[in-house]
């Protein structure tokens, strides 16, 4: 039985951080395929167009240029074609604050990307297997950020 690959869009302006999630997806024993865009402008773009046929996972950068990250959030989770796309905010730093907003918002999850490129391995694994398992409800609050 061959089992369709895990789509990815990865929404981030960071080319650096773009090259080493695409290193760490490549490293992982799941298959999946990536989308990537570089501004938030572009993500709606590409959302509104293929609304159809959403991607399992959006790991969604919060500071974008011309459509920051957080204002994307709050597009998707108002519009009934994309409301049900699983979303991971993938952020520089965790701010509680924020990541209690983000929560209220409709994320699913918070990673902070890590320093070591094998945390980073690891907690995109732990998303992965997440969406693999089926398991697409949001967690508690407590659980919302994921750590090593």
């Amino acid at each position: 039985m061959l089992v369709a690959p895990i789509s990815i869009l990865l929404a981030d302006d960071d080319f650096d951080d773009c090259d080493l999630f695409k290193d760490a997806l490549s490293e992982l024993s799941i298959a999946t395929s990536i989308m990537i865009v570089n501004d938030g402008e572009q993500l709606m773009r590409l959302l509104s167009e293929i609304s159809g046929n959403l991607p399992d996972v959006l790991f969604l950068d919060l500071n974008f240029p011309r459509k920051a990250g957080f204002d994307c959030l709050a597009a998707i989770k108002r519009d009934e074609q994309l409301k049900s796309l699983f979303v991971v905010i993938f952020s520089t730093y965790v701010d509680e604050h924020l990541a209690e907003e983000l929560y209220q918002h409709g994320a699913h999850y918070y990673i902070c990307k890590p320093a070591e490129f094998s945390t980073l391995k690891k907690l995109i694994f732990k998303v992965l297997r997440i969406i693999e398992r089926g398991n697409l409800e949001r967690p508690a609050i407590e659980d919302f950020i994921l750590r090593q």
